[in-house]
């Protein structure tokens, strides 16, 4: 009664200062738009705001950045199933059934679905951090260390190998190289260079903005412009029908396990919203009887990976409000806004500055609430620009794709990175190779390979602390047991085609 009592006051000292509603609305409308423009996302706009918080309170600056966070990773969506270009890194794996939807004239199905589970996944998200920040956050920090990080993504690789891909052995290639592309730049421990070619640019990196959008938008734009000069092209079907009540509730176990999925990872300090994603969609894959229907159009990967990543973002506040710990980028610059207000975040919080936790959780909860409104009239309006003619849109998606790689870092060489990523995409999918893979083995391999290395050192170099990690060693053998059964599966499906072949 207590929670529900501070969440009724901290709604109505949101909605009773005419500012805070400014800000709000702000917040949710801007979050959205940034989330959507790929490269420019809500760090962007985060990141602009932020030295103008300090002319506010200390509730409206937090509260801003929190409804930022809230709507901007919804917001990426949009682009993801109409065009094929992720917003963010954290909409990515809603690309990989999105976009196969709108091309068999489900767009209004798939945005449909993404903006009812993102309102579902933020909403419920809000619900538990209000109700259980302080005990969730001790358990999450004791319990999960780099060790279990590391197996986390491990498992997480173990299972992408099989989305996307036309068989098993094209799919861990395509792991493989996305982890080779993670690794180039400077070693995460001894700053030691590896595989920058004497380029001072690499010595940073590949950027995975420029790669999602080479790998994504420009390698479909090269697609369907083939198609278009061997007169095989098909315009997709515009469509506003939404999913059905009764088909969300077919997915039920499917929103379930990635509102559990998402909030785990929104809890865990750094990893944030990006790997909820992934790992929904990874976990979708897994317990599904249809496997091979992912990454060609399926409402589940929509489902699964958009209500994952946007119940990530009230877990993430749990670190940060009860211990002080930044869950991820954006919620390291809300710390800058606790700071410019003489504030630290942290359990001294909640004694000092009650009415600012407050108000921060309500806003978070009517800002995901806010996003099923908003969404579906956004939706009926952004939808019509598939009625656009290919030979118009392409250029448009291109303009967009080039200004959001150069947006990010200011430098040409990540618009020559996004072209060089799309003409590889482009021969990689007309061979059978999964840029879906490529991209999990990109994003999570730089996860691993930073959290393996704070292992090992955690760990003192012996491997054998990963088995007295309980989590830990249930993960890696988890991941393990997946390889096995896929290669299993995959020589038990060749003789089994064999054998049928032979008896005819």
């Amino acid at each position: 009664m207590e929670t529900f009592s501070n969440f009724i006051g901290g709604t109505i000292a949101l909605f009773s200062d005419p500012i805070g509603i400014l800000i709000f609305v702000g917040g949710v409308i801007g979050g959205m738009l940034f989330g959507a423009i790929p490269g420019v996302s809500m760090l962007t706009l985060a990141a602009i705001l932020l030295p103008f918080t300090a002319h506010l309170s200390a509730e409206h600056g937090v509260m801003l950045f929190s409804v930022i966070y809230c709507t901007g990773v919804y917001g990426g969506a949009i682009t993801a199933i109409l065009f094929n270009i992720p917003g963010a890194p954290e909409n990515a794996p809603t690309a990989f059934d999105g976009y196969p939807m709108t091309q068999k004239g489900q767009a209004g199905k798939a945005v449909g679905a993404a903006v009812m589970c993102s309102a579902l996944g933020g909403t419920i998200s809000a619900v538990i951090m209000m109700a259980a920040t302080a005990p969730i956050a001790d358990w999450a920090i004791s319990a999960f260390g780099p060790p279990e990080i590391f197996a986390l993504v491990f498992f997480g690789l173990a299972v992408a190998a099989s989305v996307g891909a036309k068989t098993l052995w094209k799919g861990w290639l395509s792991i493989l190289a996305g982890l080779l592309i993670a690794v180039v730049g400077l070693d995460p421990v001894g700053g030691i260079e590896r595989y920058d070619f004497n380029m001072p640019y690499l010595l940073a990196g590949i950027h995975f903005i420029p790669t999602i959008l080479g790998f994504f938008a420009v390698s479909e734009i090269f697609v369907q412009a083939e198609k278009k000069a061997t007169g095989v092209y098909k315009a997709p079907k515009v469509s506003v029908d939404f999913p059905s009540l009764a088909e969300l509730i077919t997915h039920k176990f499917a929103v379930v396990r990635s509102i559990v999925i998402g909030f785990f990872c929104g809890i865990l300090p750094g990893i944030g919203a990006t790997l909820a994603a992934f790992m929904g969609y990874n976990e979708a894959v897994r317990w599904s009887k249809d496997r091979a229907q992912f990454g060609k159009g399926k409402l589940e990967g929509v489902i699964s990976s958009e209500t994952a990543n946007n119940a990530a973002t009230g877990a993430a506040m749990i670190p940060l409000l009860a211990l002080g710990l930044p869950g991820g980028a954006l919620t390291a610059m809300m710390v800058g806004v606790f700071q410019m207000h003489d504030m630290e975040p942290g359990p001294l919080v909640f004694i000092n500055s009650p009415d600012l936790v407050w108000v921060v959780f309500a806003a978070m909860f009517f800002a995901n609430a806010s996003i099923l409104v908003i969404g579906f009239l956004e939706t009926k309006t952004i939808i019509n620009l598939l009625r656009i003619p290919f030979q118009f849109l392409a250029p448009m998606i291109l303009l967009l794709a080039t200004v959001g790689a150069y947006a990010v870092r200011g430098l040409v060489i990540d618009v020559v990175v996004m072209f060089v990523a799309g003409v590889l995409g482009f021969f990689l999918r007309r061979s059978g190779y999964s840029v879906a893979g490529i991209v999990l083995g990109l994003i999570l391999g730089k996860i691993g390979e930073q959290t393996f290395a704070q292992a090992m050192q955690m760990l003192h170099f012996e491997w054998s602390g990963f088995i007295d990690r309980p989590i830990a060693l249930v993960l890696i053998i988890s991941g393990l047991l997946t390889i096995l059964g896929s290669i299993y599966g995959a020589f038990f499906k060749k003789h089994h085609s064999v054998d049928h072949a032979a008896g005819e």
